[in-house]
Parts: structure tokens; C-alpha cells; sequence
């Protein structure tokens, strides 16, 4: 103990210190928010910028559990909205995978996509929105097509880049073994890539809403990026910052959910790789 060092390359540190050192961040960071909101709030009780726990546990309890003027429980109706826009551009990003790996497999796909989806992603994809709501109006589909438009390309590109990684051999012997060439790209070639391109999604979550954000801000009638936009006009932090942090929660969800299938249904490609 006395000889070790606090930068250390090769510390080890056991289970309940690792857990509390990931965890100091959160509670300084929850301090001096509530620090903040307890100074502000002497010095001007009706402050709205940084309101105190018991506000924002007010401005919970009306979104999630007492119904609108229309009779609804917004929190519940806005996530349903955004979640299924979500789900559906996440459904799609599969053809983007299949897309990246046929082009990282067969030289002709290669060529005819290739330079197309690589300018493609340069794409600003929030330039493009007035000519979304112009082609498809203020419905779903534009937002999702907004969505798509923003992480596709890159989704493909990935995994394109994954695929031309494969070592050359193992498509040689997979041929010598009588494989075809769809199942060296489906048998031998996407189980190694998976798990990576799985973790360029996750890593994209956070783009995807920010398009889907941008979607619901400026066309839609519901939605959690919607409701935000609504509510900032009365400065409602109350109810902003809980909204905020319950998309947080949710996007951590979604990729805590995906890591743990990389770690528990691919881990043997780890193994392979050591």
C-alpha cells in the first residue's frame, strides 16, 4: 500500500470502490446544482431558473401522474410519441448495417455506393429539414426520414470499414471450404463485426435524439422534445429539467441494454480477439 500510486497503469481496484468512484461526479454535480438552487432561492424566493427539489418533485407530479386540460398524462403521452419515432428509426438503421456490409464484401457494391454515401454523410442534416417538411409535410415521416438522414450514412460507413477489416484469409479459407459468398458475408463476416457496429449505434443514440429533438421542436403536436420547446416559453424549469433528465435515463437505458447484450451475447469475440 504505501508504494502505490494514485496514476497507476496497472491498478486494480475492487468492486464496491470502483462503484464509488464512478459515483463521485454524480453527487458533486447534484450538490452544487442543489447549492446553487438553496443560494438562489434566499436570495430571490420566487427564482424559476433553478428550482429547488420540491419543485421539480411538483412539476414531476403534474406531468406524470394529473391529467391536462386535454385529459392526458403528458410525460407518458410525449414519451410513447418520441419513443415510437425512436424505435422505428432504430428498426431501420438495419438496413444500413446490411447496406455497409455488402459494400465491405462485394467490390460492386462497393463502388456504386461508396463515394455516394461517404459525400452523403457530410450532409448537414438539419439543412435539410425545410426540404423534408416540403417533400413528406409535418408528419412523422419527415422526422423519422430527418433521423435517418443524420446516422444512416454513418452507420453504413462503420461498418463498411469493419468489414474491410476482416482478414482477407479468412474469406480465402471460408471459399476453399465450399462457403458461398452470401455465407461468407452473413456467416463469417457479420459475426465479427457485429459487436462493434452494435457500439457505433449505441454511441449514436445521442445524435439520434438530438435529430429527433430538432424533428419534434419545429413540427409536431406531442413529444418530449416538443413539450420542452412548449414549456420554455413559460421558463417551467420545474418541469424542463425533469423532462431533460428523464430522456437522459432513457437514452442510458437503451445503451446499458445494448452494452450488456454486446458483453453477454458476444463475448466469445472477445475471447477470439485475446
Amino acid at each position: 500500500m504505501k508504494n502505490m500510486k494514485i496514476f497507476d497503469t496497472q491498478a486494480k481496484y475492487g468492486k464496491y470502490t470502483t462503484i464509488l468512484l464512478s459515483l463521485i461526479l454524480f453527487f458533486l454535480t447534484i450538490f452544487l446544482y442543489f447549492f446553487t438552487a438553496h443560494q438562489r432561492h434566499k436570495e430571490n424566493p420566487d427564482d424559476k431558473i433553478v428550482p429547488t427539489a420540491s419543485e421539480m418533485l411538483d412539476g414531476l407530479k403534474r406531468v406524470t401522474i394529473q391529467k391536462d386540460r386535454k385529459g392526458e398524462l403528458r410525460l407518458w403521452i410525449d414519451t410513447y410519441a418520441s419513443g415510437k419515432r425512436f424505435l422505428i428509426s432504430l428498426f431501420l438503421l438495419v438496413f444500413a448495417v446490411i447496406l455497409g456490409l455488402n459494400m465491405g464484401v462485394f467490390p460492386i457494391i462497393e463502388h456504386f455506393f461508396l463515394r455516394f454515401m461517404t459525400f452523403f454523410d457530410k450532409i448537414p442534416a438539419l439543412a435539410v429539414l425545410p426540404i423534408l417538411f416540403i417533400i413528406f409535410g409535418l408528419g412523422e415521416t419527415s422526422k423519422i426520414a430527418l433521423i435517418l438522414i443524420g446516422v444512416f450514412p454513418t452507420i453504413t460507413l462503420d461498418t463498411y470499414l469493419r468489414a474491410r477489416s476482416v482478414p482477407s484469409e479468412q474469406i480465402t479459407k471460408g471459399l476453399t471450404l465450399g462457403a458461398s459468398d452470401f455465407e461468407i458475408a452473413y456467416k463469417v463476416v457479420l459475426p465479427q463485426i457485429i459487436p462493434g457496429v452494435l457500439d457505433t449505434i449505441r454511441l449514436n443514440f445521442k445524435a439520434m435524439i438530438l435529430f429527433l429533438i430538432a424533428g419534434e421542436s419545429l413540427a409536431a403536436t406531442v413529444g418530449l422534445g416538443y413539450r420542452i420547446f412548449v414549456i420554455r416559453r413559460y421558463i417551467a424549469m420545474d418541469i424542463i429539467i425533469p423532462y431533460v433528465l428523464w430522456m437522459s435515463l432513457l437514452a442510458f437505458t437503451a445503451d446499458f441494454l445494448v452494452r450488456l447484450w454486446v458483453k453477454n451475447g458476444y463475448s466469445w469475440t472477445e475471447k477470439q480477439n485475446g
